[in-house]
């Protein structure tokens, strides 16, 4: 249930997910036992139901796995003073981080079991600046194509007003994860 302003909304999904995501392993790589016969989506969920560790970036940049569906991620980000770049705003590069995570996540929600992919491209289009004053952004992921070798995919960076800050496409590889 939705109440308050969309930044109210958003603050109480966030504190939802993260309990989600403190009551389990925290931030790490799971063992391959633990991802073994999983689909990409099945990855992205588990890791979401706080079932198995999520990628430690996300705590080091202060920015969270929100949401996931098939070809489809979105995180959200805080942008805060130790993300600062010496002009006074949001360094270009966690943005590009935040961005990147989402757009890699939406293509590895396509993912078949026993398959991966590696960002070959990552292209950002930044349109107005980020400061704390932003209390959160979030960077929404879609998969445009995802084939056997190249998946390709758009996200953008919006604030709880809407207001876009940046968008972004990712070229990826696809291929077959040996086993181990």
């Amino acid at each position: 249930m939705e109440s308050g302003t969309p930044i109210e909304t958003w603050l109480t999904e966030e504190t939802e997910v993260l309990g989600r995501l403190n009551a389990g392993p925290g931030p790490g790589l799971a063992r391959p036992e633990q991802i073994a016969g999983k689909t990409g989506l099945e990855v992205m969920q588990a890791m979401l139901q706080g079932e198995i560790p999520y990628a430690a970036i996300a705590k080091t940049l202060d920015f969270t796995l929100m949401e996931v569906s098939s070809g489809r991620a979105m995180f959200q980000g805080t942008p805060l003073v130790q993300h600062l770049n010496p002009l006074g705003t949001v360094h270009g590069g966690w943005i590009a981080t935040l961005l990147d995570s989402a757009l890699g996540c939406a293509v590895h929600t396509m993912m078949p079991a026993g398959r991966g992919y590696t960002t070959a491209e990552l292209g950002v289009n930044y349109v107005k600046a980020v400061t704390p004053r932003v209390k959160r952004v979030r960077a929404e992921g879609t998969v445009i194509h995802c084939g056997r070798q190249l998946a390709t995919a758009e996200a953008r960076l919006f604030g709880p007003d809407g207001t876009l800050y940046a968008h972004a496409t990712t070229t990826c590889l696809v291929f077959e994860i040996p086993p181990r």
